[in-house]
């Protein structure tokens, strides 16, 4: 069985044995990533119908799907994306998906700096405008917040203030409306 990683932080990226997949249409990216994010469960026919066409699908849709899958298990193996009623699944351990590292180190409050180092770029960045990508990436980008406040804390647990301001200082330009940031802002010019 091949290794099968899947980087979901950033553009779609799947690496195989070490080495990365082209995965050239839009919908094959779109359903790898759909079920990478929820690797390990049965994902419904109808719900990848309407997560990859919306409220309008074709008529020709779960055909499309199944043509999807096809090709997308040529790339992957048929042992890691298999059929089960009443859809499909990725058979692979969740800590070959980054989200689902970075969300584990997060849950933890262990390794966030190694966990924010796996970020190439805004989450699913090359499928923001599938029907289903503006929930998800929300919640990443939620999430990436809370990973950069907890570290933060940490950092100044250990008294880098000094080295904490200019990143403070970037972290609420880009994220104005954030309140912890700007308390952590304050406390390491305090101090």
């Amino acid at each position: 069985m091949s290794l099968v990683e899947i980087n979901l932080l950033g553009p779609v990226e799947l690496v195989v044995d070490g080495r990365a997949v082209a995965v050239g249409r839009k919908k094959q990216r779109a359903l790898l990533a759909l079920l990478a994010l929820r690797v390990g469960e049965v994902v419904s026919t109808d719900r990848l119908v309407l997560d990859l066409w919306g409220e309008k699908p074709p008529k020709a849709a779960v055909g499309s799907l199944q043509n999807l899958v096809s090709e997308l298990r040529r790339l992957i193996g048929a042992e890691v994306l298999v059929t089960r009623q009443p859809g499909y699944a990725l058979e692979l351990d969740p800590l070959h998906v980054d989200a689902r590292r970075f969300e584990r180190a997060v849950r933890e409050g262990t390794g966030l700096r190694d966990a924010l180092g796996l970020w190439r770029g805004p989450p699913l960045g090359d499928l923001a405008y599938e029907p289903f990508a503006a929930a998800e990436i929300g919640r990443l980008e939620e999430l990436r917040a809370v990973a950069w406040e907890e570290l933060f804390d940490a950092d100044l647990g250990r008294g880098e203030h000094a080295r904490l301001v200019p990143e403070l200082e970037r972290f609420i330009a880009e994220h104005p409306l954030r309140e912890r940031p700007r308390a952590q802002l304050m406390l390491a010019l305090y101090r």
